[in-house]
């Protein structure tokens, strides 16, 4: 049985990372979702609500679980039993940082392979920092994101006094 583990800070899941999730479902026995609980960032969720989110949005993935991890993610992987650690790759500066981190974890974990998954068309574009920035500026992101984590973003920043974005309205053409 091979196990990989999704490692990522998910702040918050996105439909590009439940993508990443769902293809590595389809290559490994098992994928362990791993939420990084201390990243260098600013976070806008808690890592619990950042956990809850993606297992809601990959309960339908019988083969996938999700759950929260401190320290190094070679650490991670070998506690899961994972001999993969699965990535996904949307433009050239991505793989320049996963190439820097897979030498590092060949290093420290020799057993533990990197597979990377290119990211799907309609998602190249699409990260959790630019998602809400284009929140924070009033664009519309239900289709960038599940349901669920829609309503939770427009709760968060309703809490932080972030007015939520107007209703867009489409005008008919040369108006």
């Amino acid at each position: 049985m091979t196990t990989a583990v999704y490692p990522g800070s998910f702040d918050p899941v996105t439909h590009g990372h439940v993508d990443i999730a769902t293809r590595a479902a389809v290559l490994f026995d098992e994928v362990v979702v791993g939420v990084y609980d201390t990243p260098p960032k600013n976070l806008l969720f808690t890592t619990q609500e950042r956990a809850d989110m993606f297992r809601k949005a990959v309960a339908h993935l019988k083969n996938v679980r999700v759950t929260a991890y401190t320290g190094l993610t070679v650490d991670f992987a070998q506690k899961t039993g994972a001999r993969v650690i699965v990535r996904g790759l949307r433009m050239i500066s991505d793989f320049e940082r996963e190439f820097e981190m897979a030498l590092m974890n060949k290093k420290l974990a020799p057993g533990i392979e990197l597979v990377c998954l290119m990211s799907s068309l309609e998602y190249q574009f699409l990260s959790s920092s630019l998602l809400k920035e284009v929140y924070m500026l009033h664009g519309d992101i239900d289709s960038l994101v599940p349901p669920h984590v829609a309503e939770a973003l427009r709760e968060k920043f309703q809490q932080a006094g972030i007015v939520p974005p107007p209703p867009r309205r489409s005008t008919p053409a040369g108006r």
